[in-house]
């Protein structure tokens, strides 16, 4: 996995650290501007292009980390099986769905408004269109240290994240937001499936 990059993850990869190195010269101001705020915030308020542009920005440098490690991982074998046009599509559809999840979360428990950042609802879309294209890979983990199909890996997942967002565990974190960037690949998946059965 992820031993020769591809195209679109490599643009990916490359906007998101460039991104990420602007921030440390700007500073807030852009993620008061492009990170994703819910809208019934007034300033900095919301505006349509952060529904994906939250993708390229990071609250750090380990959050940078992670996301573009799983991309590099994860994303040069989805887009040689779906092609460069079809991958970028399913990635920001993903973003976009992340997006959804997480502004809706937002609006229902009323948290005080604050910026979404990161890719991480891309990634996570990624890791599901992996577990279903490769669900008898086996992927070796850090934690816990046993290897375990693709398939169970990914589903272990998303419930640990249902299960961190619904308890308010990890507040930090936009569980939500993960999910929601599965159930819009899956979605997408699906419609794609069906198109090609008609």
């Amino acid at each position: 996995m992820g031993q020769v990059i591809t195209p679109t993850v490599r643009n990916i990869l490359v906007a998101c650290i460039g991104v990420y190195l602007l921030q440390m010269v700007v500073g807030d101001r852009l993620v008061d501007t492009f990170g994703l705020w819910p809208p019934n915030t007034f300033t900095p308020h919301f505006q349509p292009w952060q529904l994906v542009s939250y993708a390229f920005l990071h609250g750090g440098y380990a959050h940078l980390f992670f996301n573009m490690f799983a991309l590099y991982m994860f994303g040069p074998e989805i887009e040689r099986l779906l092609g460069a046009r079809r991958f970028f599509t399913y990635y920001v559809v993903c973003v976009i769905g992340a997006a959804g999840a997480q502004l809706l979360v937002l609006r229902l428990v009323g948290n005080p408004p604050v910026p979404t950042v990161g890719a991480s609802g891309g990634i996570f879309g990624l890791l599901l269109a992996f577990g279903l294209a490769f669900p008898k890979r086996r992927l070796m983990l850090i934690f816990p240290p046993i290897p375990m199909p693709a398939w169970l890996f990914v589903t272990l997942y998303g419930l640990l994240e249902l299960y961190l967002g619904v308890s308010g565990h990890d507040s930090g974190v936009a569980h939500f937001a993960h999910l929601g960037g599965m159930v819009g690949g899956f979605v997408l998946i699906l419609y794609w499936r069906a198109q090609q059965r008609r």
